[in-house]
């Protein structure tokens, strides 16, 4: 499979990993990625999800077991087979919907309303997307999520969304598990990255984009 064959979001069933690979370096990357759970304490700040209601749209099996250690209840739910088409439940059944790489591409309306029926009123909708500017795009090419989606015209900042930008890794226990990972999972592109490391770690940005129920936006956020 060539980089460009790897996308994320909606041919992608579980949200575990922003992007498609074989074993076993899916799994080496599920070891390594975000080892500092920066991105579910921008969650928590976000929404917060601890003791509350959720909604997860298209997790994996280690994201969901994760947020159930925090949640109140988890309602797993099925990752969209195209825009417009996410179902989730119940209204106002949720205090906040979480969706990580699988769902809300490009934002289609049909989700928003969708989301927002579900949540319960000052509910939260909280989604993670790739934001770029990091080792990581340089090994995945030009993507929107790197360009179009976090401009103040894009589809999210238009839609009612804030942005928080989070600096994590994918962090490796040697360079030298580090390059084999690099140049199993992304060949010649990964082996000339893997050269320029002086560190057993890789740069990798992602971007929450939080919207309260109806687009209403709360200041202290």
């Amino acid at each position: 499979m060539s980089i460009t064959g790897w996308i994320v979001a909606y041919s992608a069933a579980v949200a575990d990993l922003p992007l498609v690979l074989p074993a076993p370096s899916a799994d080496a990357l599920l070891d390594a990625i975000d080892v500092e759970g920066k991105i579910g304490r921008a969650l928590e700040a976000l929404g917060p999800i601890a003791g509350r209601d959720i909604a997860v749209v298209g997790g994996g099996s280690r994201e969901l077991a994760d947020l159930e250690a925090v949640a109140g209840h988890v309602t797993p739910v099925a990752a969209p087979a195209g825009p417009g088409s996410l179902a989730i439940g119940a209204a106002e059944s949720v205090d906040a919907v979480v969706a990580r790489w699988s769902a809300f591409e490009g934002v289609d309306p049909r989700d928003l309303a969708e989301a927002d029926r579900a949540l319960r009123p000052d509910g939260r909708l909280l989604v993670v997307h790739d934001y770029g500017r990091d080792d990581v795009s340089r090994l995945r090419g030009d993507l929107p999520e790197y360009r179009l989606w976090s401009r103040r015209d894009g589809p999210f900042l238009s839609a009612g969304f804030r942005i928080r930008v989070v600096h994590c890794f994918w962090t490796f226990a040697s360079l030298e598990a580090m390059a084999a990972f690099l140049g199993a999972a992304f060949g010649e592109a990964g082996a000339s990255l893997a050269a320029t490391l002086k560190r057993p770690r890789i740069s990798y940005n992602v971007a929450v984009y939080h919207r309260t129920r109806g687009g209403l936006l709360q200041p202290t956020r």
